[in-house]
């Protein structure tokens, strides 16, 4: 095999590293909290929202 499949995999292991950590950065950036909350809120109120209207139903 050629020796220059190492450096390319090399160079690929780290370009996806900087990738992983630049999104984890992002994601815990604060301006995403809210959104973040939001969606974590949202199977409940889902759930509460079909509770009630299966018992509004007759």
């Amino acid at each position: 095999m050629n020796p220059i499949w190492g450096e390319i995999a090399g160079f690929f292991i780290i370009a996806m590293m900087v990738a992983f950590i630049g999104i984890w950065i992002w994601a815990w950036l604060p301006y995403h909290k809210r959104t973040f909350n939001a969606l974590a809120r949202m199977p409940m109120e889902d759930d509460a929202a079909s509770a009630t209207a299966t018992e509004d139903r007759p």
